[in-house]
């Protein structure tokens, strides 16, 4: 798990926590979405899969717990609650409902870091299968390696960015990502811009012509897939 970098989606009415938690997280090598209500969380969920969920409970319209307790219907993904409230009670609420973990606020963000690692390392070993080789032709790229390889197994030097690409791409195979969606999860200053520079760059070194790709597409109008063999 710890060669393939989680994505985590950060649910906070808070927007100054949420821009905290996001930049704390990339840094300790997540990817990291941010959702600013259940609503906004429900449909980033309904377009990508996250390895891990952060819920604050008291938040408005509906708290963490509601949607906690829709999300159990009919996903498993691990949620990590926080709140500001102490009581016993709340706790045992949110762990009922399905909770793998709770962190009452203030809370030292390093330590929130440590509770995530630990509840992916016991999280079913989804990553272990998806730490693949991707076939893409005259090449493949190692998930776990972050390495593209040549037929004849020549390494391709790739950039940081070249690999968070093709790692994000790859672990989703044949879902779309827009270009402001890959720039937020990637982060590191990338905007829409810049992530179209980075595709271009990155088919020319995969695709067998990178003006007609058969690997790295572009969806019309929604962004970009990466369909290996």
């Amino acid at each position: 798990m710890e060669n393939v970098k989680a994505h985590i989606l950060v649910v906070d009415d808070d927007t100054r926590l949420r821009s905290l938690l996001q930049r704390f997280l990339r840094e300790n090598g997540f990817y990291v979405s941010v959702a600013k209500n259940a609503a906004a969380a429900r449909e980033q969920l309904q377009n990508y899969q996250f390895d891990l969920l952060i819920v604050d409970i008291m938040m408005p319209e509906e708290t963490g717990l509601q949607f906690l307790h829709k999300l159990r219907e009919e996903d498993n993904v691990p949620v990590i609650l926080l709140t500001a409230m102490g009581e016993t009670e709340d706790r045992i609420a949110g762990l009922e409902t399905g909770a793998d973990d709770y962190l009452p606020k203030p809370f030292e963000p390093k330590e929130l870091v440590l509770r995530i690692k630990n509840i992916l390392r016991r999280a079913p070993v989804l990553k272990e299968k998806e730490s693949q080789v991707l076939n893409l032709g005259l090449c493949s790229y190692d998930l776990a390696k972050k390495e593209l390889i040549t037929q004849n197994g020549q390494i391709v030097h790739i950039t940081p960015v070249e690999q968070a690409l093709l790692n994000v791409l790859g672990q989703k195979s044949g879902q779309v990502f827009s270009r402001e969606k890959l720039a937020d999860i990637l982060g590191a200053g990338q905007n829409p811009r810049s992530i179209d520079v980075q595709i271009t760059r990155l088919r020319k070194k995969i695709e067998q012509d990178s003006k007609n790709p058969r690997f790295l597409q572009t969806v019309r109008g929604k962004g970009y897939m990466l369909l290996p063999q």
